[in-house]
């Protein structure tokens, strides 16, 4: 799918342009893209100019919520289909989603973006031959070609995810000249496609599941097996756990994950909010 090029608008972006056009002015200048890039757009009386394009201004928008262009109207970056998922605006620019409200990326103390920056970063991707497990808006993606990977495959289960990507400017677009053909993006799923990789065709993995509750097969002693597999001897695997409530969960996740992972043939550690680990 080709991404939306359009403005997005949040409650504070769409106040600040009526808060410009009745103070009188002609222009206003911010971003209308999440935080990407700055521009101006041309303020009249009934409607807006941006990128060559008028616009309506709109009714009252809500919190937390992220508007784009579509049939002539403003309307929420939402969906619904037995589950609702939307992209959700951080004051760090880069938006987190949520299905259901449950929020799917950490952003409490930085950017999300940044998040995946510095786990990325534990796998040491430049020149590498990278398997991204469960791509979500694609975060580890781009900070994988940002640091020069050779190669990305990522995949994602969830085709209204994908759809997320095409709207999110933050998300890597595979079909892009910044991505030079090394981002292979996939819709399908990783527990099955990986049995299509051969033995250590990978240098090193991102593995960041849904919580165990939604996505049990991810966390698996077989899927771990198959992680290994597939990366070679030396590689770096960065598995996500987040931090569950032991007292509440009665469950030690990112130990129980450390524990299969060196099973499965890897020397694990904790790091950050996870098990780094290596391939023996």
């Amino acid at each position: 799918m080709s991404h939306y090029s359009g403005p997005l608008l949040t409650r504070l972006i769409a106040e600040a342009l009526l808060a410009a056009r009745d103070a009188g002015a002609r222009e206003w200048t911010g971003s209308l893209d999440l935080g990407r890039s700055s521009g101006c757009a041309l303020l009249e009386a009934d409607a807006w100019q941006w990128r060559d394009q008028c616009y309506p201004y709109p009714p009252p928008l809500k919190d937390r919520t992220i508007y784009h262009w579509d049939s002539g109207a403003f309307a929420p970056v939402s969906r619904y289909a037995g589950a609702l998922i939307k992209l959700v605006p951080t004051e760090w620019g880069a938006p987190t989603f949520e299905i259901d409200g449950i929020k799917m990326l950490p952003t409490a103390k930085e950017s999300p973006f940044e998040d995946a920056r510095r786990k990325v970063a534990l796998v040491e991707p430049r020149g590498k031959v990278v398997l991204d497990t469960c791509g979500g808006l694609g975060y580890f993606a781009a900070c994988c070609l940002e640091a020069g990977v050779a190669r990305i495959h990522s995949f994602e289960k969830n085709a209204d995810v994908l759809w997320l990507r095409t709207l999110n400017p933050w998300s890597p677009d595979p079909d892009t000249p910044a991505s030079g053909g090394r981002l292979q993006l996939a819709h399908a799923d990783v527990s099955e496609a990986i049995t299509q990789f051969a033995d250590a065709s990978v240098d090193a993995l991102l593995h960041d599941p849904p919580r165990f509750g939604i996505a049990g097969e991810l966390y698996a002693q077989a899927f771990y097996e198959q992680l290994a597999r597939v990366l070679r001897r030396g590689g770096r695997l960065f598995h996500y756990t987040g931090s569950p409530n032991k007292l509440t969960s009665g469950r030690d996740v990112p130990r129980e994950v450390a524990k299969r992972l060196e099973k499965a043939g890897f020397k694990a550690q904790l790091a950050l909010d996870g098990v780094l680990a290596l391939r023996r």
